[in-house]
């Protein structure tokens, strides 16, 4: 099975696609990034960019789940609405594609990841770099880079969000 752990943002989109297959001890990421959309554009035109980009990692790799963080609360209103239009792009996009959607709150993360739903983020990305095989990847232009266990929060947070949804898939 794959899963496609999207962490939401605007500016900075967290995306990875976990593979586990039967026999195999632990989920293997197939691909993460941090997609990054320009300040310089218009918010329609960075929400275009998610949702292409979403759509193509889609068409690439072929999940059946679409993991997603849920909003926590935050003082800055329009950040929130943002980012929870961003969040609604990938849904959008998940579904059209036939995805299951599984969405998480960060504290259902944490649990999962950590069993502790006040993990800091340093807990976090050190489990996440236990409990899952880093192959090679292969950034937005093709290039060899580093493996995700050096890559960023945003990725970090993709592959827990990821990894929640197969702790959740299996327990169903």
């Amino acid at each position: 099975m794959r899963i496609l752990g999207i962490d939401p943002g605007f500016e900075r989109l967290g995306v990875a696609v976990l593979e586990k297959n039967k026999g195999d001890k632990k989920e293997s990421v197939v691909f993460s990034e941090c997609f990054k959309t320009s300040a310089k554009l218009e918010f329609s035109g960075r929400l275009h960019l998610i949702g292409a980009e979403v759509k193509k990692i889609i068409k690439k790799y072929k999940p059946e789940v679409l993991a997603i963080e849920t909003l926590f609360l935050n003082t800055n209103q329009k950040t929130v609405m943002r980012v929870a239009e961003a969040r609604g792009v990938a849904i959008y996009e998940a579904v059209q594609a036939g995805l299951k959607v599984f969405e998480a709150s960060p504290p259902q993360i944490k649990i999962a990841v950590t069993g502790y739903g006040r993990s800091d983020k340093a807990q976090i990305n050190k489990m996440v770099k236990i409990l899952v095989d880093f192959n090679p990847v292969r950034g937005r232009e093709g290039s060899q880079r580093p493996s995700a266990s050096n890559g960023t929060d945003d990725e970090l947070d993709a592959i827990a969000i990821a990894l929640t949804a197969f702790a959740h898939l299996r327990n169903l």
